[in-house]
């Protein structure tokens, strides 16, 4: 049976510089024969979580959009590519509204340390594009601050990192470094 690949576009901008890792990512996938499905987060109907909870009982969140789609795709991938663009040391606002969507697909609260939904098979891959440059992208929390967030959600849920790769200095550039492609392109041999 084939593997199955989320890859999620946290970015506005189909045809920018995180749009080109993602694309990279799938292409690599897709060769090494991954059943592949992306979704743009910015074309998806998300409404603002209103932090009511309920979704830790009913594993779902209750507001009906386009949520349900994408825990349904989460919860049966063997793996997530989530490529954010950096904004000011964190994941754009989508992103962040995504996390906290899937709280009860992910986590069951526990009165000490939340318990995961997901597997430890399940792994994910991170990418990010910053504008600032390296090594200043790194050094003053930018990139790494954007990671951590992503991290952050996806250790919590259970899942396994199986790595990530930064495009420092991306601003106006869509095309990768040749060095960012293969280090992409590895985690998929």
């Amino acid at each position: 049976m084939r593997k199955k690949l989320l890859a999620l576009l946290g970015s506005p901008h189909d045809h920018g510089s995180t749009a080109a890792m993602l694309d990279r990512a799938v292409h690599a996938a897709a060769a090494h024969g991954w059943e592949v499905t992306t979704v743009r987060l910015y074309q998806k109907q998300l409404a603002y979580c209103k932090g009511c909870r309920v979704c830790a009982q009913t594993r779902t969140c209750v507001i009906d959009d386009d949520i349900q789609e994408i825990a349904a795709l989460l919860r049966t991938c063997d793996r997530v590519v989530l490529a954010a663009p950096t904004y000011w040391a964190n994941v754009p606002a989508n992103v962040k509204n995504l996390f906290d969507r899937l709280l009860g697909t992910a986590m069951e609260e526990t009165a000490t340390f939340p318990r995961p939904r997901l597997s430890a098979e399940q792994e994910y891959l991170l990418l990010t594009a910053c504008n600032t440059p390296f090594p200043f992208s790194w050094l003053c929390g930018q990139s790494s601050g954007a990671l951590r967030a992503m991290h952050e959600f996806f250790k919590t849920a259970g899942m396994k990192r199986i790595g990530s790769a930064v495009f420092s200095g991306a601003k106006g550039s869509a095309a990768l470094p040749r060095r960012t492609e293969k280090k992409i392109e590895r985690f998929f041999r």
